[in-house]
């Protein structure tokens, strides 16, 4: 069996190459719905009405299908237990902690940066307007 060393070497675990089969867990964890739910079980369990009302702006059906991938991929665990009606809570799996910590880290450097992304944004729309044909 190869090594995590071994995976890095091999070209076929380069991830700016098409066929590299970690594009399916960048696409994941980089899903603005899927970095939210993460982020918001990084502070503890919920059950499903309180992580949609945590994650404002969630459909019922995208928190679902989020969920599930979530789960099957082993991020997040889903409890269920036996009360009438039956409770049902997600919290993180262990690789799901691992993960979150590096989206907290690009939400606060989102939070610290977002003044300097605005300005950007509005000095290259004054520029390209300054182009643009008439």
């Amino acid at each position: 069996m190869e090594t995590a060393s071994d995976l890095r070497n091999d070209p076929r675990w380069d991830v700016y190459m098409r066929d590299c089969p970690c594009r399916e867990v960048l696409d994941l964890v980089a899903s603005k719905w899927s970095a939210l739910v993460l982020g918001a079980l990084a502070g503890r369990a919920y059950r499903f009405g309180e992580l949609r009302r945590r994650v404002d702006g969630i459909s019922q059906k995208v928190l679902t299908q989020t969920l599930r991938q979530l789960e099957r991929d082993g991020l997040v665990t889903r409890t269920v237990y036996p009360t009438t009606p039956p409770s049902v809570e997600y919290a993180l799996a262990e690789l799901g902690r691992d993960v979150t910590q590096h989206l907290i880290a690009i939400s606060e450097w989102s939070k610290r940066n977002y003044d300097r992304i605005v300005d950007a944004r509005q000095s290259y729309d004054a520029r390209t307007a300054e182009r643009a044909p008439v």
